[in-house]
């Protein structure tokens, strides 16, 4: 069958570095840092003390006071980037059909803070079961597309996917495959965590996963530096609108990008650490540029996955650099985790909108806090550090990829009717 043509035509964003796409566009241009202290928790007894948190949040602001007791943080961005990827595909709800439009949002973790605080809860009570009738159905994390649907009415396929950090990559390739194969007009997709509490913290503490730089928040998200000392964890929310080319050219939308192509693939190797030598990575990277019918010498631009961890900031360019071969030092390489932090089963999303956003304006965000090369990875490679560089970004690739061996690439390029 002839696959159908899928493009951009909404974004969504409730992230560290902004309360809108703009905001985040505009930080992430200007290299600025998302992390600081953590204010959700007193961390003053853990080993890391800072995040990169969505700043002045205040849930009244997007919902009444008891709907927003029916919701776990992570579904409250779920529904509030969704919101602003729907206003910005500015199409009528009245004139869509609701069974054509689908919605795929992930997340890794889900309302683990909810479950936590339920548990804490009965632990220190006298054993009586007593629960939140909401504990439920707050925790799941299907429940963000779940409530998304309900509130536009979108009866298309409707459910969450989980690959840890992958998760939302994986749900925009899903969003992306529906279409091309004709079950549904329009997807709203992308993803949301909230695991800035005490048990998220903790736990990737004792995984020795994130950074303890506590005396300089700012720099410690260092993709691909010889002192990078682990991610920074980052929240929020982005969501992208996804439509089929003539259903979107025939109500006059606007269009960011074409979605070109989609691989997945397992390291099956180790439950958190890459395999050496990016054989995953590279993997799925060719898999989305055979899926669209490109070459390797057709990729301008790789939003790398780029953590700030000591085993993934080595294996990922090792990847790059065997698929690519000279062609690898003619790409823009970036980790837009440097400013975001690492935004766990969202962090797809975010980097989608950044990869999507560079496509149609030419310009590459940078990638900061980088001081000192490490002689484990090929420093020849252009990692855009510091500075964003204009250049012509034609085609591009998003690389995802989470605990389990779980990777996905997606790739964007530059509408042509």
């Amino acid at each position: 069958m002839k696959l159908r043509r899928v493009v951009v035509t909404g974004l969504g964003a409730l992230t560290p570095l902004g309360k809108n796409t703009d905001e985040l566009w505009a930080n992430l241009l200007n290299g600025v840092s998302g992390a600081g202290n953590i204010t959700h928790f007193d961390a003053s007894k853990y080993k890391t003390q800072f995040a990169c948190e969505v700043k002045g949040y205040d849930a009244k602001d997007y919902f009444d006071r008891k709907e927003a007791r029916k919701l776990d943080l992570y579904a409250q961005y779920a529904i509030i980037a969704a919101d602003s990827a729907i206003k910005d595909a500015g199409f009528d709800l009245g004139k869509i059909d609701g069974d054509r439009v689908g919605v795929i949002w992930a997340s890794g973790i889900g309302g683990l803070n909810t479950f936590t605080q339920e548990m804490v809860s009965y632990g220190k009570g006298d054993g009586t079961p007593r629960f939140n009738p909401f504990f439920i159905p707050k925790m799941i994390a299907d429940i963000a597309a779940g409530h998304i649907s309900i509130k536009y009415g979108f009866r298309g396929p409707n459910f969450a996917t989980v690959s840890a950090c992958a998760s939302s990559a994986n749900a925009l390739v899903d969003a992306f495959n529906y279409i091309r194969l004709n079950k549904a007009d329009m997807f709203v997709s992308g993803g949301s965590e909230a695991s800035i509490f005490e048990g998220g913290i903790g736990g990737f503490n004792a995984m020795h996963a994130i950074s303890t730089r506590n005396d300089d928040p700012k720099t410690a998200s260092r993709p691909f530096d010889k002192d990078r000392d682990g991610f920074v964890l980052g929240e929020g929310g982005c969501g992208l609108i996804f439509e089929e080319l003539e259903h979107a050219l025939k109500r006059g939308a606007k269009i960011y990008a074409e979605v070109a192509g989609g691989g997945l693939s397992a390291d099956a190797y180790h439950m958190t650490s890459p395999h050496p030598q990016g054989l995953g990575a590279q993997k799925c990277m060719t898999y989305a540029i055979d899926d669209a019918n490109l070459k390797p010498d057709d990729i301008d631009h790789i939003n790398t996955h780029g953590t700030s961890t000591p085993l993934g900031d080595i294996s990922e360019p090792i990847a790059i650099v065997n698929l690519f071969g000279d062609h690898a030092y003619k790409i823009n390489i970036n980790s837009t985790k440097s400013m975001t932090g690492h935004l766990l089963g969202a962090a797809g999303a975010v980097e989608a909108i950044a990869t999507v956003l560079t496509v149609k304006n030419d310009i590459v965000p940078p990638t900061i806090n980088h001081f000192t090369d490490d002689p484990n990875i090929d420093n020849k490679l252009n990692f855009t550090y510091w500075k964003p560089q204009e250049r012509v970004i034609n085609v591009a690739i998003s690389n995802t990829f989470g605990f389990g061996g779980h990777n996905a690439s997606i790739i964007f390029k530059k509408f042509k009717n």
